[in-house]
């Protein structure tokens, strides 16, 4: 694929070049709560920026139901957007208004376009939909345009602003989605050994096909969060009132006998899914009735930070409990911490993981990599074609 290198060389001063990137952010009201995406999405713009280029950026912000909704309007994200690039970031409504601030444009000027998904066509499943929202976006950028896709964590979406546009202008990956795809390409290829994963969630038919892939590549699978209740009921034991999907103990039970799954030897459990719920520490086989597991215990910290110690290349996706909730979230500190200070080429796999480490204060340097995209990574490991890197190989 080309990349933005390839774009600068070609010279992109007084050009308008259409960036898509990801700035998915959480918010509290008004209050991005954490500007992780925005920070990554920043060094393609600015290399853009100091080029000469006239930057249109597409972006996306929660699951508005196919039209404008205030609460996913991109506002806030264009105010920090500006801050950490030190200028003006000018937010633009689709169509006339969008098409004049892209006309007043100069040379290192930026403008956010407000959410695309307030578009129905964005993720619509019709092609030439899709299609005729990617002509719009294309028309922006002129006769000499180009698009850059630097969002990694939508490139498993076949969207318009993702997808489609890639076929309509010069397409180039952007130095995030390049990075990404060099750090998952190092794990699925030449990962160095012993290789642990570590996955966390709520649900194992959320990360069976990952499970899956993973397991024949792998020295050791590390299950915690509320995904291992299932796991530990394959093993006979009862787990109260945890979070169980019934209809997967079966095949649990046969991913254990690989031998590679390490499951937690006590649990945090509560009488309440709440920060003022009473707890206790009891063995993974001895969850009383009526309670739920919220978090990994102390020991399976212990373990997991043993067999994490030998790695040398380590993958880490999902939370160990309910890291939210002060009460359950040392499981999830002492493992990411473990994974800190073990000597591996570490890999957060994005998502609620890249989450916990920021709210936790954990250090983000003392990972190798912290992804920006938690499904796209998690595809991309299952071995599956990603339409937004596809599309910019054929281009």
């Amino acid at each position: 694929m080309k990349t933005l290198d390839d774009l600068l060389a070609e010279g992109v001063s007084g050009r308008t070049v259409l960036v898509r990137s990801d700035l998915n952010v959480p918010l509290d009201g008004s209050r991005i709560t954490d500007d992780g995406r925005i920070r990554a999405s920043v060094p393609t713009l600015r290399t853009l920026r100091e080029a000469g280029a006239r930057v249109v950026v597409s972006a996306h912000l929660g699951r508005p139901k196919g039209g404008p909704d205030a609460k996913y309007g991109l506002a806030p994200v264009a105010g920090r957007l500006g801050e950490l690039l030190g200028a003006e970031v000018t937010l633009a409504d689709h169509g006339e208004e969008a098409q004049a601030a892209v006309g007043a444009l100069a040379d290192g000027g930026v403008v956010l376009l407000e959410n695309i998904r307030f578009d129905p066509r964005e993720t619509s499943k019709d092609e030439d939909e899709r299609a005729a929202l990617a002509h719009e976006l294309a028309a922006l950028t002129g006769a000499d345009g180009a698009f850059v896709s630097d969002g990694f964590g939508v490139v498993h979406r076949k969207q318009a602003s993702v997808y489609d546009v890639a076929l309509d202008l010069p397409a180039y990956a952007g130095g995030l989605v390049l990075a990404e795809v060099e750090v998952l390409r190092r794990l699925t290829e030449t990962p160095e050994r012993p290789y642990t994963v570590v996955l966390g969630g709520s649900k194992v038919s959320d990360k069976l096909a990952v499970i899956e892939s993973l397991l024949p590549k792998v020295d050791a699978l590390l299950v915690g969060g509320g995904m291992c209740f299932t796991f530990l009921a394959a093993q006979g034991y009862g787990v109260g009132d945890s979070l169980l999907e019934r209809d997967q103990i079966d095949t649990c039970r046969s991913l254990l006998e690989t031998g590679k799954i390490v499951l937690p030897s006590d649990v945090v459990v509560a009488d309440d899914f709440s920060a003022e719920a009473n707890t206790r520490t009891v063995g993974a086989d001895a969850i009383p009735d009526g309670w739920k597991g919220l978090d990994i215990g102390p020991e399976s910290v212990a373990a997991f930070a043993d067999v994490l110690g030998r790695a040398a290349t380590v993958f880490w996706n999902g939370p160990m409990g309910v890291f939210e909730l002060a009460p359950f979230a040392d499981g999830t500190r002492g493992v990411a911490q473990a994974i800190i200070d073990s000597a591996a080429f570490s890999v957060v796999g994005g998502g609620d993981s890249a989450a916990a480490v920021r709210a936790l204060g954990l250090a983000e340097d003392g990972f190798s990599h912290i992804s920006t995209g938690g499904g796209a990574s998690l595809e991309y490991l299952e071995g599956k074609s990603l339409p937004g890197l596809a599309v910019l190989e054929k281009s």
